[in-house]
């Protein structure tokens, strides 16, 4: 076992390697993984809406006047173009519920679809 271990000892070292030093390695290796690399998509964003969370003036007169005659009224659309928030629009909408120039024509759950009040513009024509 000595002897073996002995020679092991007196031979020399490994000859260099010949080829590429470390650093041309390093740098090859760079150069392929950013040929290769896969680009992720971002993926969808949406854009954030600015909505009012209280009436202004122009809002509230929009309100009283364009939405009656929408053919479909829903808080959603009232929201989208009025650019507010969902839940000032139902409040709106039940207040002009009230004053009776729309009709509430379906209530499930928190999905109400509002129309025109074509009986009161009849009567008062």
């Amino acid at each position: 076992v000595t002897v073996s271990v002995l020679y092991w000892l007196r031979t020399p070292a490994m000859p260099p390697k010949m080829g590429q030093t470390k650093a041309a390695k390093t740098a090859a290796a760079q150069q392929n993984s950013k040929k290769s690399k896969k680009k992720w998509s971002k993926g969808k964003t949406r854009e954030n809406l600015d909505n009012a969370v209280l009436w202004e003036k122009d809002a509230l007169a929009k309100l009283k006047t364009e939405v009656p005659k929408y053919k479909v009224i829903t808080p959603t659309i009232v929201s989208d173009r009025l650019k507010v928030s969902v839940a000032l629009a139902a409040a709106g909408l039940k207040f002009l519920a009230k004053e009776g120039t729309i009709r509430l024509v379906s209530n499930s759950g928190k999905f109400l679809v509002y129309s025109r009040a074509l009986a009161a513009a009849e009567k008062t024509a």
